[in-house]
């Protein structure tokens, strides 16, 4: 009698005990996230097109290392305009000078400020980029490396996304000195079009596998579309001053061309097929060609 009571009790308790596990994982399952969960989340669906990968990074992402590289970039570009632009308070430009008006404030003393007179100080091909043409040029600028290269430097690290960020900035002066070589430099443009670039190649590679993936295409088209006919238009439509010479479009471009190849070279590729190893030798090959063309062509032409 005593062992049939305990039967009867175990086989009464052992599915409540299930029961209520069963509640308490369902409990655990329906937590609700915490913004930083979110915000992982968020990033893991936009960046990466592998429903697995988005699920093991949204689960093992720790913030350590912090993705310092793009923070660091922007605060040094924006403080570097708050100090220009303080310099430059209480002038006036020459009446008629639209373009003053427009892009002021430019510093054409700096020693960072991309110059063809100056291209045997080499420290200018790459620290032009932190000056800027002006409030609309750097806001710019400086969203685009915050909503697109932030995401992507915690999907890829501070490494790859550093070494993208100054191939552009680095293309972006040679293409300049190359094709438009009689224009002053300044922006980030080639960096942050770099970023815009890499970004579009691999949802290129990967739309298939991303949700509106043709409208994120589409979309990036736009953006940068819009940012260089803005540029272009600024180039001609202004009578250059002597306070604002010229300033060169021609960063944008070889700051996405260099992102496009740049970034199939060094961001993760997480489902690697033989046509994208193929696509990688190829932009390594247009990269080093390029490079060394510019490289040359300003050896050969110092002045």
């Amino acid at each position: 009698m005593h062992n049939l009571r305990n039967t009867s009790f175990f086989a009464i308790m052992i599915p409540v005990t299930r029961k209520n596990s069963i509640v308490c994982n369902m409990c655990l399952f329906n937590k609700e996230p915490t913004l930083q969960q979110k915000m992982v989340r968020l990033v893991a669906e936009e960046f990466l097109t592998d429903e697995r990968d988005r699920k093991y990074y949204a689960d093992n992402y720790r913030c350590c290392p912090p993705p310092l590289f793009i923070l660091l970039i922007t605060i040094f570009e924006l403080g570097t305009y708050l100090y220009y632009y303080s310099l430059t308070l209480g002038s006036t430009p020459a009446p008629g000078d639209i373009w003053a008006s427009v892009a002021a404030p430019v510093p054409m003393d700096s020693v960072f400020i991309y110059r063809p007179d100056k291209r045997q100080q080499l420290w200018r091909f790459m620290l032009y980029m932190f000056l800027h043409v002006g409030w609309v040029h750097l806001i710019f600028n400086l969203t685009v490396q915050l909503l697109v290269g932030l995401p992507l430097e915690m999907v890829h690290g501070s490494l790859r996304i550093g070494v993208v960020y100054m191939a552009g900035v680095l293309a972006g002066s040679l293409g300049t000195s190359v094709f438009d070589s009689n224009v002053y430099l300044v922006g980030a443009s080639g960096g942050v079009y770099a970023l815009l670039a890499a970004h579009l190649a691999n949802v290129m590679l990967n739309y298939n596998n991303m949700e509106f993936g043709v409208f994120r295409l589409l979309g990036i088209l736009f953006i940068a579309s819009v940012d260089v006919g803005f540029a272009v238009y600024c180039r001609y439509a202004f009578e250059p001053s002597s306070n604002a010479p010229p300033v060169s479009y021609v960063a944008h471009i070889a700051g996405a061309l260099a992102g496009l190849t740049i970034g199939l070279l060094v961001l993760k590729n997480f489902e690697q097929k033989l046509h994208e190893q193929l696509i990688w030798w190829f932009a390594l090959g247009v990269y080093a060609i390029c490079t060394l063309f510019a490289v040359a062509y300003n050896l050969s032409h110092p002045c």
